[in-house]
């Protein structure tokens, strides 16, 4: 199924928004409550499974429910439809935390790129969405944030949202170690695995966790410098024990 050409636009800094424009018809899919606000015509509907080819049928979509609940996701994606035939409308989508939105091409990344569970925000129906396995032991027990990933297949436009600041860097067949958290995406030439963070003193007392991600080979990825996990950690930090009378 050929993805429908939307047009978007981005709008704020630290909170970022996507504005999607869709013709007469043109329908976009989202995740579960990241809408924000649309125009008078378009028509949302939560659907099980992505609407792709890969999901059609009874077990296509039973498939890609299964692999959704797996991952921890909502068994139903939102679809939003322009039903207005005289004109376009437009409809926003925002992530619950601050960060970027990054707008991709998959067509220009060869149709397919590899993403944290958490970092999809929507993308042009036709668009396949799926659980991404880790060929490697290591890579699924010790990956933390990594251990269940997302492959993002189709020929048309899908975001992405991350925490802070985002990182785009181009490999060419080089090796970049990654904290776990900080992984938004790669393409799919990149090799993912997890290597223990140097020695065993640096590993309990060094602060960077036990294991690490190492991302090699040539290609793309996306980097963030405020994982969810760690904004988190922070803020619980910081709230009082209900416990403590003083």
């Amino acid at each position: 199924m050929k993805s429908h050409e939307v047009d978007y636009e981005i709008f704020g800094d630290d909170m970022q928004v996507v504005e999607i424009e869709l013709d007469p018809q043109e329908t976009v899919i989202a995740e579960a409550g990241a809408m924000n606000w649309m125009d008078n015509g378009i028509l949302f509907e939560a659907k099980m499974g992505d609407g792709s080819e890969a999901s059609s049928g009874f077990f296509g979509k039973l498939k890609a429910v299964s692999s959704r609940v797996f991952s921890g996701e909502s068994l139903f994606m939102t679809h939003f439809t322009n039903q207005n035939a005289s004109g376009k409308a437009k409809v926003a989508f925002s992530a619950p935390y601050p960060g970027k939105i990054v707008p991709l091409d998959l067509a220009e990344m060869g149709g397919e790129i590899i993403c944290q569970r958490d970092a999809f925000l929507c993308a042009a129906i036709g668009t396949s969405i799926s659980m991404k396995f880790q060929k490697r032991l290591g890579a699924g027990f010790f990956g933390g944030e990594g251990f269940i990933l997302q492959s993002i297949k189709g020929d048309g436009k899908a975001f992405l949202h991350a925490g802070g600041t985002i990182i785009k860097r181009e490999l060419n067949n080089e090796t970049v170690k990654v904290d776990t958290g900080c992984i938004v995406a790669f393409s799919p030439g990149i090799d993912y695995d997890i290597q223990r963070a140097g020695s065993l003193k640096s590993m309990f007392f060094g602060g960077e966790g036990l294991f690490l991600a190492t991302l090699s080979g040539t290609g793309t990825i996306y980097m963030q410098s405020l994982p969810f996990s760690r904004l988190a950690e922070r803020i619980i930090r910081m709230v009082p024990d209900s416990n403590d009378k003083g």
